[in-house]
């Protein structure tokens, strides 16, 4: 039987899964989490049943949709396909925008979630922190061919550059204006790179402003 028009075509009960989530991301930060099934159904391309058959109810859908949205496994995968033949600098510039992208939907469904009246229990609390210690592991991988340019280690650098862009591309922090990716990259390599002249940093004690890894 040919697919009725406007809806979508049947599909295998996680692909569905997946496509529900999908649909139902951008209408969670347009309208909160009390968008209506009825909506949902039309993005998706389905019946309202349709949702039930997939998820016991909305709530269940919305919480796979907060937790596909926290779950940072495409943007570690983003950041491990970046170029390494790029200079320094400009692999950071590319993981800072990526990371600055996922950032925006992921504060829209904080939002979302701080308006509905509750906030991410413990143990969500405790899968975020887990799922940012893998971002900065990908961000080490990044950085690692350049190590010798750095007074850090790439781990140590690259716990300092995802602070740095949550920091500067927070609305909560920097108003309307989030700092673009090449000045987060900026301030953080020429507060790490190694002077040409010195063979070794110098200890912090010893020196204002010296940074200790």
């Amino acid at each position: 039987m040919a697919p009725v028009p406007g809806r979508a075509a049947a599909l295998p009960p996680e692909e569905r899964r997946e496509a529900l989530i999908a649909a139902t991301l951008p209408l969670v930060l347009e309208h909160g989490t009390a968008v209506s099934t009825r909506l949902i159904a039309e993005a998706a391309g389905v019946a309202e049943g349709t949702i039930f058959r997939v998820f016991p109810t909305k709530d269940d859908l919305i919480e796979a949709v907060l937790a596909s949205a926290f779950d940072p496994s495409a943007l570690i995968e983003a950041i491990g396909q970046v170029d390494r033949s790029l200079p320094l600098a400009d692999r950071l510039v590319v993981a800072v925008r990526l990371m600055q992208e996922r950032g925006r939907r992921v504060a829209g469904l904080v939002h979302a979630f701080v308006a509905r009246g509750s906030l991410p229990d413990k143990e969500r609390a405790w899968r975020i922190r887990a799922a940012e210690t893998r971002v900065v592991d990908a961000l080490a991988l990044l950085i690692e061919p350049d190590r010798e340019q750095l007074r850090c280690p790439p781990s140590e650098t690259a716990r300092r550059l995802r602070l740095m862009t949550l920091a500067l591309s927070s609305p909560r922090l920097v108003d309307t204006h989030p700092l673009p990716p090449e000045e987060i990259v900026s301030m953080l390599l020429d507060g790490l790179r190694m002077c040409p002249s010195t063979a070794a940093p110098a200890p912090a004690s010893s020196s204002i402003g010296a940074s200790s890894c």
